[in-house]
């Protein structure tokens, strides 16, 4: 199989490089809501639903933008002019199929603005507003309003009449190359924490989990990556070798890193069924 380019090797490097690099003093980490599974016995009618964008979630602080972890990153003077002064929270996107071209502008220390051309913020909540998500919703709007940038958007949100529709909506968004689906609850308070108040619906099961270890490829691969050794956060290791590229094979996610892979249920000692890797986590 051919070996990727020099400069996709060198990208790829950098790529490793920027993720395990330390924390700077310009963004410091802050927990952000995270979301849980939907499940259909869940009270439909109490939510907001919007698209689930598949980019780089980003918070904003009212002068920088960083990554979840805490990275800082170097958008463009240009990108975020004249945004608000209080925090946000969104997602850097490039358009729907494109997570390698929007996590690719992200990690680069010196911006590249046909790149950053391409990327929007797609904010979806106020993280500092002390109202119920149907408020800050409101609020977010008329800020957005104020504040206008082709760069900066209010990502639509609205409600379903029943499950049946949420369905369908699914599985016109993901047909449109959408990755699938989030439900906010309207009556939440925003809490930096992994809870049902956000919850996310796709077509398919992912989760992520650490590169613990490399494993020596065979045949075809001998002399690259035959594997992965993962571990999740409730302690699971396992092998993660289906769905790796040529590129991945050749300059593996580092020791370290975070990684999303897709799976179909769990085995009866909760390790996932036919895991295939997707691709390194970058915020």
């Amino acid at each position: 199989m051919p070996h990727p380019t020099p400069p996709r090797r060198a990208l790829l490097i950098a790529f490793g490089a920027w993720l395990l690099a330390p924390r700077t003093s310009h963004a410091e980490a802050r927990p952000l809501m995270l979301a849980n599974l939907y499940r259909p016995e869940l009270p439909l009618a109490d939510y907001w639903v919007s698209e689930k964008y598949d980019g780089v979630r980003a918070y904003w602080d009212g002068a920088q933008l960083s990554t979840r972890q805490g990275h800082r990153i170097h958008a463009p003077t240009w990108f975020t002019a004249g945004w608000p002064a209080q925090p946000l929270d969104g997602e850097l996107w490039a358009g729907r199929g494109r997570f390698t071209a929007a996590s690719s502008a992200v990690a680069r220390d010196t911006p590249d603005d046909d790149a950053w051309r391409e990327m929007r913020y797609m904010v979806f909540d106020l993280p500092a507003h002390p109202g119920h998500f149907d408020q800050r919703l409101v609020a977010l709007q008329r800020l957005l309003a104020t504040h206008p940038s082709r760069w900066l958007q209010a990502v639509p949100q609205h409600k379903v009449a029943s499950e049946a529709a949420l369905q369908t909506l699914l599985r016109q968004t993901v047909r449109a190359g959408g990755e699938g689906l989030m439900l906010h609850r309207g009556a939440s308070l925003y809490r930096g924490e992994r809870n049902d108040d956000l919850l996310k619906l796709k077509q398919h099961l992912d989760a992520e989990a650490t590169v613990i270890g490399h494993l020596p490829g065979k045949g075809k691969y001998q002399g690259m990556l035959g594997a992965l050794q993962v571990q999740t956060p409730q302690g699971l290791k396992f092998r993660l070798g289906s769905g790796l590229r040529d590129a991945d094979r050749a300059s593996p996610p580092p020791i370290g890193s975070q990684v999303t892979y897709r799976y179909l249920g769990l085995h009866p000692d909760g390790a996932p069924r036919f895991a295939s890797f997707v691709r390194v986590r970058r915020d």
